[in-house]
């Protein structure tokens, strides 16, 4: 194995990631990066799966591409073989990538190696409280979707492709996914740090819907 194989993988993020959208650019994966090492002060896995899997796991998120949900596993394999990882530890970075995200786990709980579980909260833990708010603007201006409206509900859905499909306003997006992440972390760690975040957006919405119907 390549002993600089974590640099190595900073410099192939950065430069697939470079004109990313920026709420799933660099700086999405370098604080996800910094939650998984924070988790695994207290969580017992293998460090150097978990610091991979964060580093690759949004490298090509397939809601800015058509080229299917396995393009990230592709290049995230192409990458790891070149720095001589062995295979066992490959495929547990593969399967981060392609179990990590919330639209792979609407109603199914499934059971996940502690490496998914500690990158997942990790991620999940980004798009939550002050930075999940931002990002969540942030990708619905880029989507140029409304940021609230009364008259469309928020819903819960029923498959992964309904939740890819949907063009809901940005506000939805809170009731419809943000809110939920609270109580589907995996670790201790990742459900403290959650616990404050959550009571954050709460806030935060309350203060919007006082402000929209100015109270």
């Amino acid at each position: 194995m390549n002993p600089n194989i974590i640099p190595n993988t900073i410099t192939f993020v950065q430069q697939i990631l470079k004109n990313a959208e920026g709420g799933h650019d660099w700086w999405h994966i370098y604080r996800v990066w910094n939650t998984t090492k924070l988790i695994l002060k207290t969580e017992k896995a293998d460090a150097l799966v978990c610091e991979l899997g964060a580093l690759l796991h949004d490298i090509a998120d397939h809601k800015f591409h058509d080229e299917g949900e396995e393009k990230g596993v592709n290049l995230a394999l192409q990458f790891l073989k070149e720095q001589g990882l062995e295979d066992e530890k490959i495929n547990a970075i593969l399967d981060i990538i392609r179990n990590v995200s919330f639209s792979k786990n609407i109603h199914a709980k499934k059971s996940h190696s502690i490496e998914l579980q500690v990158v997942q909260d990790a991620d999940r833990i980004d798009a939550i409280g002050a930075i999940g708010i931002a990002r969540t603007f942030n990708y619905g201006g880029f989507k140029n979707r409304k940021i609230y409206d009364p008259e469309i509900k928020p819903k819960e859905f029923k498959s992964a492709n309904e939740y890819v499909k949907s063009d809901a306003p940005t506000i939805n997006h809170f009731y419809e996914k943000l809110l939920l992440l609270k109580d589907l972390m995996n670790t201790e760690s990742g459900k403290k740090i959650a616990n404050q975040r959550h009571q954050y957006m709460l806030d935060f919405l309350d203060q919007f819907h006082k402000e929209w119907n100015q109270i």
